[in-house]
């Protein structure tokens, strides 16, 4: 199946991107080098296009009814302009996608899926629509920047009258950016450095990133590919659907309880509150090597005497910690804080342990 390139992809390739296939879509994966540019997002700015996102518009009086139906969070909590992490759980104990929520009013609602997922999410969201809300696919209309890092807020600020300070996080705000309307500036970044994602009209895209780029040059901005956005993540101990979770791992397996509201019923539901309440059987861990390696996606996990109880669903060696971090699953009693554990690293048997996240 050949890939889709994203409108941006010509900026890209001028800018000398490594550019590979990713869910779909041909996407920059490094400019320099994938520790440049996560310490570039961790100590100053950086921007990724991620416009390989999918947005579906939920709009109408029954809008809230669906979003309700086939999210395990609780959307009736959310206010005008905020959003919302959670997921669209499966009939199986798994989980469709991990996605965010936004409201902008109590009949209008967007929600941002995984790239790889949408054509998925799309069936499934409109399958379970029996109380007929009106969807609409937007993925294809709209590019979305994430500005992440601790000088993001002072770049993007010098462009726009919006009071950026003011957007807390998992918050947005529909307005004026570089002179371009109707941008929504959201607070929901995946890299714990702080910043913003914008999404704009394809045709207003260039001239946003352009606008970017200008206004960043005092703060040494650089553009960033998905390598450093996969360790900036990884750092926070966020999940990546289809390595951390997926179909077959229940939000409550995979660390989401806290995304899993049963003050309400949604899809799965009931079977998801016995899960609860019998206990989950494996847990999703992190870990910290002792000494050196780096583990990578699908080494085995071990405990002390060398039996496999485990494989690593996300590794790297940490540009900020300078040492090999991961995560993966094992049985419950063999998932607790200071447990240590063994990663088969190249048929080496290599010390960890298992930590809290964030790794930072």
């Amino acid at each position: 199946m050949e890939n889709t390139c994203i409108p941006l992809h010509h900026v890209h390739e001028a800018l000398g991107a490594r550019i590979i296939p990713f869910g779909g879509f041909e996407m920059p994966v490094r400019y320099s080098s994938d520790k440049e540019e996560h310490l570039a997002v961790r100590n100053g700015v950086g921007v990724f296009d991620v416009s390989h996102m999918g947005e579906f518009l939920i709009e109408g009086p029954h809008a809230l009814a669906l979003i309700q139906k086939v999210t395990s969070n609780d959307a009736a909590k959310l206010i005008d302009g905020q959003a919302q992490y959670s997921c669209l759980p499966n009939h199986e104990g798994g989980i469709v996608d991990d996605l965010i929520v936004y409201r902008f009013n109590t009949e209008k609602y967007l929600l941002v899926v995984n790239a790889s997922n949408i054509e998925k999410d799309w069936l499934w969201v409109s399958a379970n629509n029996d109380m007929k809300a009106s969807l609409s696919n937007v993925s294809k209309d709209y590019c979305l920047f994430a500005v992440q890092g601790p000088k993001a807020l002072d770049v993007l600020q010098s462009i726009t009258e919006v009071d950026l300070a003011a957007i807390k996080f998992y918050h947005f705000h529909e307005g004026t950016l570089a002179g371009i309307d109707g941008i929504i500036i959201s607070a929901t970044g995946y890299t714990g450095a702080g910043g913003f994602e914008l999404y704009v009209k394809n045709e207003q895209a260039e001239s946003l990133w352009n606008q970017i780029f200008q206004a960043g040059t005092e703060y040494d901005i650089k553009p960033i590919g998905l390598g450093a956005r996969d360790t900036l993540r990884l750092e926070m101990g966020y999940c990546l659907y289809g390595n951390d979770i997926d179909d077959k791992t229940s939000p409550l397996e995979g660390g989401l309880g806290w995304i899993t509201k049963f003050s309400k019923s949604f899809i799965n539901s009931a079977a998801l509150a016995l899960q609860k309440e019998k206990g989950v059987q494996k847990k999703l861990i992190a870990f910290e090597i002792k000494g050196k390696g780096i583990p990578r996606h699908d080494y085995p996990i071990m405990n002390l005497e060398g039996v496999i109880i485990g494989k690593v669903t996300s590794g790297t060696m940490s540009p900020s910690l300078n040492k090999g971090i991961g995560m993966g699953y094992v049985p419950i009693g063999d998932h607790q804080i200071g447990t240590e554990i063994l990663i088969e690293i190249r048929h080496k048997k290599v010390p960890a342990i298992i930590c809290k996240t964030p790794f930072l």
